[in-house]
């Protein structure tokens, strides 16, 4: 008994499994492209004539054969092995012929192996053909029972059509399948020019081509990875654009399973990560891959596309790792690497195939010519074999008097009579010259380098013409265009609103055509018993921030809101805000990143806070504290602060608190804030908004009154003042509902309990004192009062 640290032990024989693994298992060898089960399966079937011209044989008899002979492992591995070599949605060229169910794209597993039936088909016959003539070598099988061969000679370039995955201890494969033509082109180029470049083959070699076709992109990081041997391709599933509300899927990228794209995309139409899709129906059939996915507008077919590619299978990263074994070692190597070690092994089977046609003929040859000996003599051979006792004088006799071999001698002995007449004195003449042609050309072959050069040629040609097709995936010459969101959505100028249900809808701004003022405006509609709370204009690719009453903040773009018409009814937050159960939004904002700018938050009881805009540069999808608020307030108006302006606080009241913004110290999301003025009794604050010199404050009553006043009219005060009148509020007036800061060439929208919305031009408005009332902006019903006014922003 020997003792040994267990350490130095573990590391002995971990390192003896580690390699058993890369050399026995996972690794394809780079010369017949297969792993060592799949070798001994195709072998096994050979050798048992399981061939493409003969009847089917149970599968469960070629994995038993397989099993007991040269592999000893588990027989649901041999099986799932056999199994994914007569899948054509896995191997681009298959090498067994199945019959019976051998599993889907669906993901469905092969029927039992005592149900399937299967033999080789004609291109697995090739990669087995010349086995018999000492090719390749041999090896005892794992009882030294039997003989198997190290590799098959295979003509067909196996390893670079089919490519081959696996996973072995501290390292991984991944080659790719491609076209067998456009291989077949590149090795014929390499053989004529060894000194050809990897840009030189991918001339004929477009990149990968999967047995479910898709679209791939020749990009840099591709011709990277065929010149190292490592990096990744980008696949899409192809789209037909048949209907404009229909996406048709045809195809997946290499290796996605049907059923788990189909299960992904209809999860993230139920998370709300993929909007605007309605129906998700499987409508394949024996013809082909046909996914068909309804939408409810048109205009974001684009979005849902890139949604679709970003979040789904439908776009792969595959990754390419050409790790091989040459002579038994893994080896990392580029495409010429691998055409080049295709074409030295079958240089050497040529080689050894012509030269054992050349020692067999050579041996018929000798035999022949002791034959011809013979029948040039016959009535010598006659007599000496009459006068001979036993077959051996007769042998003795024969050799010394024709000077034969042994081989001749016997030769002769064992000819029939029939054989010595003329006429098969001619056959034999004839035979013995076609012999001396062939040894001559197959001696030629063996001593002259070129001609085994040609002969590959002539054998690739071969297999090009009788098992050539057409590319399955399409190739994308240039940079992979992985379009963003935005460059898929047409810019619309919108109106984002809000309702006190928390609805929300997007309405483009055409829908609402500038009128006089005075007008009544046209319908907008709402749920019922809903109505709206606040509006905002901003472009389709805007991000937009909304608030809740718990303080918190969400960000979206714009155009994640489906477009709705003036009479569409919207969607509720919830559809795509992760709120909480009694979580509801308050306000809506157009949310404008800029260097140095400020959130500037106002609530209801009259707190106000500055926060820088970088912390909410990234807002997920969860939202992110804005603000704390104390019990029973809420956020009522949040503006984005550019510069040092003044701002202006409403309350309900009807009156104005002006300040400087550096009154406000800038603090963190999860602060209060400050006092911004002093409301009294039932009083609250309405709307607070920067005010910059020139600019006019408009303010809107609740009967549809308004004005726009001079901002120098409001006197600038320090924070926490009762502020000043903005407007005179009578009977006919009704209360404050909305004040903005416009400029002379704004528009401004206004919108009535009643969803009744009119779009007039802010020069239309008289300009008067903050004392007086106003003039009438809109015709506001008995029964009806303004809601909220946005104002849309034009260019000077």
């Amino acid at each position: 008994m020997e003792l040994k640290p267990v350490e130095t032990e573990i590391k002995k024989s971990y390192l003896e499994y580690a390699m058993s693994v890369i050399v026995s298992r996972a690794i394809p060898d780079v010369r017949d492209g297969l792993k060592p089960v799949q070798r001994r399966i195709l072998y096994s079937m050979y050798e048992n004539n399981f061939t493409h011209d003969k009847p089917y044989r149970k599968s469960a008899r070629i994995v038993g054969e397989a099993m007991g002979k040269y592999h000893p492992h588990g027989d649901s591995a041999i099986y799932d092995a056999m199994a994914r070599m007569a899948q054509e949605f896995s191997l681009r060229y298959t090498l067994i012929d199945g019959q019976g169910n051998f599993g889907s794209i669906d993901g469905d597993a092969p029927a039992a192996m005592r149900y399937t039936e299967a033999r080789t088909n004609q291109l697995a016959e090739e990669m087995l053909k010349d086995i018999d003539k000492n090719t390749v070598p041999f090896r005892l099988n794992f009882d030294g029972s039997l003989q198997e061969p190290d590799y098959l000679p295979s003509v067909v370039p196996n390893l670079l059509i089919n490519g081959s995955s696996g996973i072995a201890v501290g390292m991984a494969t991944n080659l790719l399948p491609h076209n067998l033509t456009e291989v077949g082109n590149g090795i014929i180029e390499l053989v004529k020019n060894p000194e050809a470049t990897v840009e030189d083959l991918l001339k004929h070699l477009k990149g990968p081509d999967f047995p479910g076709g898709g679209i791939i992109w020749m990009t840099e990081d591709l011709k990277r990875a065929y010149e190292t041997g490592r990096g990744k391709v980008i696949c899409r599933g192809e789209v037909n654009a048949e209907d404009k509300k229909r996406i048709v899927i045809t195809s997946l990228p290499y290796g996605v399973n049907k059923v788990t794209f189909l299960e992904n995309v209809v999860r993230h139409v139920d998370d709300g990560k993929i909007e605007g899709i309605t129906d998700v129906r499987d409508e394949s059939n024996r013809e082909g891959m046909r996914i068909v996915i309804k939408i409810r507008d048109e205009d974001r077919k684009g979005l849902i596309l890139n949604q679709l590619y970003s979040k789904t299978e439908l776009e792969q990263s595959i990754s390419i790792n050409n790790l091989v074994l040459l002579n038994n070692e893994p080896r990392q190597m580029n495409l010429k690497e691998l055409m080049k070690s295709y074409i030295d092994h079958r240089l050497k089977v040529i080689l050894k195939r012509s030269q054992f046609d050349y020692d067999k003929l050579k041996e018929r040859e000798h035999v022949l010519l002791g034959l011809e000996k013979a029948i040039e003599q016959l009535d010598l051979v006659i007599s000496l074999i009459r006068g001979s006792r036993e077959t051996t004088e007769a042998r003795t006799k024969l050799m010394q008097s024709l000077e034969l071999t042994e081989i001749q001698a016997n030769a002769i002995l064992d000819m029939r009579l029939q054989r010595l007449t003329s006429l098969e004195h001619e056959k034999i003449k004839k035979e013995l010259e076609e012999t001396f042609n062939e040894l001559k050309r197959l001696s030629n072959i063996i001593n002259n380098e070129s001609e085994r050069d040609k002969i590959l040629i002539d054998e690739i040609q071969y297999l090009i013409k009788k098992y050539g097709d057409e590319r399955r995936t399409k190739v994308q010459i240039g940079g992979h265009v992985n379009l963003s969101e935005d460059q898929t959505i047409p810019v619309e100028e919108s109106v984002i609103i809000l309702t006190e249900k928390g609805f929300i809808k997007r309405v483009t701004l055409d829908e609402y055509r500038a009128q006089k003022r005075g007008g009544k405006g046209v319908q907008t509609s709402v749920r019922d018993e809903d109505q709206v709370r606040s509006l905002i204009h901003c472009s389709s690719h805007d991000n937009v921030l909304f608030f809740t009453n718990t303080g918190r903040v969400f960000k979206i773009k714009a155009y994640r809101i489906e477009s709705k018409s003036r009479t569409g009814v919207g969607v509720i937050g919830s559809a795509f805000l992760r709120l909480a159960e009694s979580e509801r939004l308050t306000e809506v904002l157009k949310f404008e990143e800029s260097e140095g700018a400020f959130l500037i938050m106002a609530t209801r009881g009259g707190y106000i806070k500055k926060t820088s805009v970088e912390d909410f540069a990234n807002i997920n999808s969860a939202g992110i504290r804005a603000i704390n608020l104390e019990d029973g307030d809420e956020l009522v108006s949040a503006f984005i602060l550019e510069s040092d302006h003044d701002i202006v606080v409403i309350s309900s009241n009807g009156k104005a608190a002006r300040f400087r913004s550096d009154e406000i110290r800038a603090t963190g999301r999860t602060s209060r804030g400050v006092i911004s003025m002093r409301v009294q009794g039932n009083e609250f604050v309405i709307k607070a908004f920067a005010i910059e010199s020139g600019q006019n404050i408009l303010t809107v009553s609740s009967r549809g009154i308004g004005k726009r006043t001079e901002e120098n009219e409001f006197t600038s005060h320090h924070r926490g003042s009762m502020g000043v009148k903005v407007m005179k509020i009578t009977e006919k007036t009704g209360k404050i509902v909305d004040a903005i800061p416009v400029n002379e060439n704004d528009e401004i929208i206004i919108m009535t309990r009643n969803e009744q919305t009119i779009r007039i031009r802010a020069s239309t408005i008289r300009e008067v004192s903050r004392n007086s009332q106003g003039v009438k902006l809109m015709d506001v019903g008995e029964d009806d009062e303004v809601i909220s006014v946005g104002k849309v922003e034009l260019e000077q």
